[in-house]
């Protein structure tokens, strides 16, 4: 299956596989095709993933995603990225979840989805077994065996060198595509080879394929990401709260969450208007990623207004022990968002189109990258896309 290889100024030209983005999308296609014995090419327009791939808490994310393939797809990244992070040197920082219940109707919802098929593993705490730094009105919480958390802005930089160094993955950064083609792409650079060809823009909708982005309705959602000074205690696993069962999928079968989300539109309105949810990690130097919130616009402003960041960081304090948050750090993010999970589709012969449209990249990108090579090469889709 190997191309002939052209140089021109000393740069390969062709080659087996073009991956067009190098952030955690276009880094597991790369991955994907590899492993299929495929000689493989990143092209990337900056210098480095900059984008929503380091800019997210690193969180892979099973529990609570969306009932089926989306649900398989995150087991699937799971165990990828649990096989991974040994080999290219990424720390995994935290294991499992905890999502807390302030509310009973919460606490309902959690015992229903840990006595239905999703709750697979998990088991809902109360009373003596929820320990410091959980505040002492949060009524239990689902615990969750199956996440794996690492730092997503040096676990980038790690696996995009592990898959050079050690998978010879070619990456050619600061090239941007212009145009693609079967069989090839124009680039600032030059063209490029290649039999298949993955295009994973990112949240640039407007370069490669508008009309698809057009025709499935792609917006972009800004969210709000803040670090937070050590508190001097050990969270045992990421955790969660009420507002994450009315906004995860995965929650939306359970007969408690209507009485959940009324209580929460009468008590919690702002919240929800600024799509907030809370999710708290712990870096490797004792110190809290959190987030998020969620607008959502064709071209939404950089700026990042306090109030928003006020009302996550009070969900913070109202479950876990840290009633005067220090900021240390400040960001916003963006990523495609649109009425799919994600998608990916075929424009033209040997090229496929993958934008996941949810924000859950980090959670099912090497799933789907599996998917997408196996329909490039004609194969069979891969296990995890089949009901068990």
């Amino acid at each position: 299956m190997a191309s002939c290889a052209c140089w021109y100024g000393g740069m390969e030209r062709d080659f087996d596989c073009l991956v067009i983005g190098a952030g955690i999308i276009g880094l597991a296609h790369a991955l994907a095709a590899a492993r299929q014995g495929l000689r493989v090419a990143v092209l990337e327009r900056d210098a480095r993933a900059v984008g929503a791939s380091v800019r997210n808490f690193g969180f892979i994310t099973v529990t609570g995603q969306p009932a089926g393939i989306t649900w398989r797809r995150a087991h699937r990244t799971r165990d990828v990225w649990a096989e991974l992070a040994p080999l290219a040197g990424i720390e995994v920082l935290q294991h499992g979840l905890l999502m807390c219940a302030r509310r009973p109707e919460a606490l309902r919802c959690l015992e229903e989805f840990a006595a239905g098929p999703m709750g697979q593993g998990c088991r809902v705490l109360r009373g003596s077994a929820l320990h410091h730094p959980l505040r002492p009105d949060v009524l239990g919480a689902l615990e969750s065996p199956h996440e794996l958390r690492v730092e997503s802005r040096t676990a980038i930089p790690l696996l995009t060198r592990w898959l050079t160094e050690v998978r010879g993955i070619t990456l050619l950064p600061r090239i941007a595509v212009h145009a693609v083609r079967t069989g090839e792409v124009e680039t600032s650079a030059g063209r490029f080879g290649a039999s298949h060809i993955v295009v994973c823009p990112g949240t640039d909708l407007v370069t490669l394929f508008p009309e698809i982005t057009a025709r499935r309705q792609i917006t972009l959602c800004k969210l709000h990401m803040l670090r937070v000074a050590t508190p001097g205690w050990t969270l045992p696993a990421p955790v969660m709260s009420d507002l994450g069962l009315v906004r995860y999928l995965g929650y939306a079968g359970c007969a408690s969450l209507p009485a959940l989300r009324a209580r929460l539109e009468d008590e919690q309105a702002a919240w929800l208007a600024d799509g907030i949810h809370l999710i708290a990690v712990q870096g490797a130097d004792g110190s809290l990623v959190v987030g998020d919130s969620h607008h959502y616009a064709a071209a939404p402003d950089p700026f990042q207004p306090r109030d928003v960041d006020d009302r996550m960081l009070a969900e913070l304090s109202s479950v876990l022990d840290i009633p005067d948050p220090d900021v240390i750090e400040r960001w916003v993010g963006a990523y495609p968002s649109g009425p799919d999970v994600a998608f990916h589709e075929a424009p033209m012969p040997g090229v496929r189109l993958v934008m996941v449209t949810s924000g859950t990249g980090a959670s099912t990108g090497f799933a789907i990258a599996e998917e997408t090579i196996a329909d490039l090469l004609g194969q069979p889709a891969p296990a995890h896309t089949r009901e068990t």
